[in-house]
């Protein structure tokens, strides 16, 4: 993975409305010399639509979707929104994709979740094309037909109007599982986890070295980028610490998904607590949600997560740095961000 350590600024899902203090915090990133910032969508604000507002306001800092989701827009909508942000931005986009899951996918979008991975394949494939603007797209795989087979048959491969600032715009892949995550080093640029754990390091090391195999490029593993969120809650109290983190966990492992169909509930059991996360998800799904925020131990808040006194945290730093991980995603009002840049950069 490539070797230099970069941090970078998660501006998070929005609630009710914008997070309060967003631009503040962005603009203090970029001068403290974070990398990148990133937006989030599930089903409320997009990710794109505010990298547009915010990244007008910025000069150096890249801009990643994390996630812009599949089942959200054609590969050629998604392919054109990030060629205009890169052409407008000066070519700073990252493009984060991912498949989401069932729930939000049927639910939200409307759409079937088959073969997530098999699609995901097929949709960063076109998004590549159209990107690259070699020739006009004709593509017709199991999921994505261009032009549309049948309808009035008038359609006709068709390339960009547009040509892009970069022709090639780096994709990075959110991904949970193993053969998600292997697609990611296969197929795309980079890898966006979520709940990243130090003990399971070698594991995802080893499903990037899968990946790596299958792309037959002997050096993209110098080049690749992990880009992993990780939460930081300093303070006197550790286990106070650890509640701001717990209800998170619990709506991912609990809440996040039907029963038997939760990638994150996974994640959790990989780790060694598919009993906890069991328990959660059983109160979870029975609206007790604060009891399953409160079951959750402390360990588990610490293997993805730092949290408690200054010491501890930067005690604890070196087993971070030491994980695959290539930029780490921290998230905060403007004032915190000076020292998760000491803590990472410093």
């Amino acid at each position: 993975m490539a070797q230099q350590l970069k941090l970078g600024y998660n501006t998070g899902y929005w609630g009710s409305g914008p997070p309060t203090g967003a631009l503040d915090s962005i603009q203090q990133a970029e001068r403290l010399g974070y990398s990148s910032v990133w937006t989030a969508e599930a089903y409320g604000s997009d990710a794109l639509t505010p990298l547009a507002w915010w990244g007008a306001q910025t000069t150096k800092v890249q801009l990643g979707t994390g996630i812009v989701q599949i089942s959200a827009r054609t590969p050629a909508a998604t392919a054109m929104a990030a060629m205009t942000l890169d052409h407008l931005s000066g070519g700073r986009v990252i493009l984060g994709l991912g498949a989401s899951g069932p729930q939000v996918v049927e639910g939200w979008y409307g759409q079937p979740y088959p073969k997530p991975l098999a699609r995901t394949r097929e949709y960063v494939d076109i998004v590549r094309r159209i990107v690259r603007r070699d020739a006009p797209v004709d593509a017709h795989g199991e999921f994505y037909n261009m032009p549309y087979a049948g309808g009035t048959g008038l359609g006709k491969p068709l390339k960009s109007t547009v040509h892009p600032y970069r022709r090639e715009i780096p994709i990075y892949l959110g991904a949970e599982g193993p053969k998600n995550v292997a697609l990611a080093a296969e197929i795309c640029d980079g890898w966006l986890p979520l709940f990243l754990s130090p003990k399971e390091d070698a594991f995802y090391r080893s499903c990037l070295a899968t990946g790596f195999a299958a792309a037959g490029d002997p050096s993209k593993a110098e080049r690749f980028e992990v880009a992993s969120g990780l939460t930081i809650i300093p303070g006197d109290d550790v286990e106070k610490c650890a509640d701001k983190v717990r209800p998170f966990l619990a709506l991912y492992a609990g809440g996040m998904g039907a029963r038997g169909a939760n990638f994150h509930f996974e994640v959790f059991a990989r780790m060694g607590y598919e009993d906890v996360a069991f328990k959660v998800q059983n109160l979870y799904l029975q609206g007790r949600k604060e009891e399953a925020a409160a079951s959750i131990p402390l360990a588990m808040v610490e293997d993805v997560a730092l949290v408690g006194p200054m010491d501890k945290i930067r005690g604890e730093i070196d087993r971070w740095r030491e994980t695959c991980v290539t930029t780490f995603l921290v998230s905060g009002p403007p004032q915190v961000l000076p020292l998760y840049a000491e803590l990472f950069l410093g």
